[in-house]
């Protein structure tokens, strides 16, 4: 490789790595100072509309009447909440009891369907259901009791159109380095949320107005489709903070290596095919947050890889930034490995991040190779 076209790599791949990592958060808190520290999601008396809440189930009968019992426990009028649960492959021959027990814990609509995958489950979700505002949430996550009423506040600004709330893992003594990631994750969430919108949500729990619902590819998810697809649109796609949901953690960082491996094969799809790398309807600072938070962080192997590749062929010019950008780079793998036998907290945190990195790149290869399927299946130990 020619030094000079070494340099250019070098550098601007390191940038926007450094970028996508750390500068774009510096940048999200320095701005929201500058403006005055506006509020995450904006707020109101929303009132006690119609509600659906909608569960898409597979194979969720050790969790689905626990799930119930939790979203009829919610501080809402009962008679102004539709619990409707939609349970994929619930028509099939040898389907487990999902829907059964569904009934028996007093869900107010139970969908027994063919097997098509989350996203078709929800479609049928929604049309059979009557809400105003339409909410979602796993079968394994369980709400607090003012979950639904923090969630739906935000929509008493009739500029919101999607809202999502916060997710709090629970882990015990796994290995996996989830959580760190996800508060980091959380805390760019809020500064977006303040400052124009955000750019993904999470499926443990969001609301949308009815109007807002899209029918999208079934491969293709709503926590990363609805955000920017609903800005396209005109109105915004907040972060409501006090809505908060729970969920089990995979315990181990090789459990959310698969876990996060199957993810990107289904957020590659709407990266590539389903106008989010389209600036038409973006406002400009959402612009920069999506090739920020979303390209740039989907795009760090190659980045990784780009940097690797620049050091190696400027070694020989024995300069102090190239030789401790090597060093950088072999300790953070060092340090990986080592994770792998001894349980450190910073070397865990190595582990964690190489794995999930190469994660984004194995989704790629998946949908690229094989496609991507519509189905899905519950990560490890999180049931």
């Amino acid at each position: 490789m020619p030094r000079p076209l070494a340099r250019a790599i070098f550098w601007v791949a390191a940038a926007k790595l450094a970028w996508a990592q750390v500068g774009y958060g510096v940048f999200l808190a320095a701005l929201r100072r500058v403006r005055g520290n506006p509020p995450v999601a904006p707020g109101g008396d929303v009132g006690t509309p119609a509600v659906s809440l909608i569960v898409a189930a597979y194979n969720e009968e050790s969790v689905i009447a626990a799930k119930v019992a939790n979203a009829l426990a919610l501080d809402w009028p009962r008679d102004r909440l539709e619990l409707v649960v939609a349970v994929d492959g619930g028509a099939d021959p040898g389907a487990d009891a999902t829907a059964a027990r569904a009934r028996a814990a007093g869900a107010d609509r139970v969908l027994e369907l063919p097997r098509g995958g989350k996203v078709r489950a929800q479609d049928a979700a929604v049309a059979a259901s009557s809400g105003e505002l339409l909410a979602f949430s796993d079968a394994n996550a369980a709400w607090e009791p003012g979950a639904l009423r923090a969630l739906l506040a935000p929509f008493a600004d009739p500029a919101v159109g999607y809202v999502c709330g916060q997710v709090r893992f629970l882990n015990g003594a796994g290995t996996n380095q989830e959580g760190l990631y996800w508060r980091y994750d959380m805390w760019l969430r809020a500064n977006e949320s303040a400052l124009a919108s955000v750019t993904a949500g999470n499926g443990a729990i969001y609301a949308l107005r009815r109007d807002a619902y899209m029918h999208v590819d079934a491969v293709m998810g709503h926590d990363l489709s609805f955000p920017f697809a609903v800005v396209k649109r005109g109105r915004r796609a907040v972060y409501a903070p006090n809505a908060r949901a729970m969920e089990k953690m995979v315990p181990s960082i090789e459990g959310e290596w698969a876990r996060k491996r199957r993810m990107m094969s289904h957020a590659w799809p709407i990266v590539l095919r389903s106008g989010m790398l389209s600036p038409r309807g973006y406002p400009p600072l959402y612009a920069l947050m999506i090739v920020s938070h979303r390209v740039l962080r989907y795009a760090s192997p190659l980045l990784h890889v780009a940097v690797a590749g620049a050091t190696l062929a400027l070694l020989r010019e024995r300069r102090p930034a190239y030789r401790a950008a090597a060093l950088a780079q072999a300790g953070l793998l060092g340090a990986a490995a080592a994770g792998g036998r001894i349980r450190l907290r910073p070397l865990l945190v190595a582990r964690y991040y190489v794995a999930t990195t190469a994660a984004l790149a194995a989704g790629l290869y998946d949908h690229v190779r094989h496609g991507t399927s519509a189905g899905w299946e519950a990560p490890e130990g999180t049931r």
